[in-house]
């Protein structure tokens, strides 16, 4: 079991570190989404996907090496997470300690990420929101026909000054 251990440690350290390596290109997100530069957005999200691709196969290789000490220390009941295993690990002091340490060191990095993408989700969100408005601003000042200033004859509306595009081509 000392094998799995050591394997799933090193598992472990490279999911932290791909994740610590995310934390600048997040930030970066965060000023690019702010000066609206889409060009170098799609670089960030290309540079992204790549370590998401990473962490998933670290993933799926973690949740085999689970499995495999699930089954080594023959349990079979409930929920088996890292910190079930860290609370198992008591006549092993060298692995516990590491194994906390890491497991504390990926719960901060990953809220710090949660953090950092919440608000660039919320700065995209409030973009599209604008760019709602602009469209639809827009749109309204194309629909609206002839001058839109109330007269004594409310109801009809000077028929002169239709108005087929935003800008005046004469100017």
């Amino acid at each position: 079991m000392a094998s799995l251990m050591e394997e799933l440690i090193d598992i472990l350290e490279q999911e932290y570190e791909v994740y610590r390596q995310l934390i600048p290109i997040a930030d970066e997100k965060t000023r690019v989404i702010v000066k609206n530069d889409l060009t170098s957005l799609q670089a960030i999200t290309a540079k992204e996907q790549l370590a998401v691709d990473q962490i998933s196969a670290l993933e799926h290789k973690r949740n085999e090496l689970m499995l495999n000490i699930r089954t080594v220390i023959n349990r079979k009941d409930g929920e088996f997470t890292l910190k079930t295993l860290i609370g198992l690990m008591e006549k092993q002091p060298k692995e516990q300690r590491a194994l906390s340490l890491i497991h504390d060191n990926l719960k901060s990095t990953i809220q710090r990420l949660v953090e950092i993408n919440n608000r660039n989700k919320s700065l995209i969100e409030q973009s599209l929101e604008m760019i709602e408005f602009n469209m639809n601003f827009i749109q309204s000042t194309r629909m609206s026909p002839g001058n839109n200033t109330y007269t004594k004859g409310a109801s009809q509306y000077d028929s002169q000054s239709q108005v087929t595009g935003m800008f005046d081509a004469m100017q």
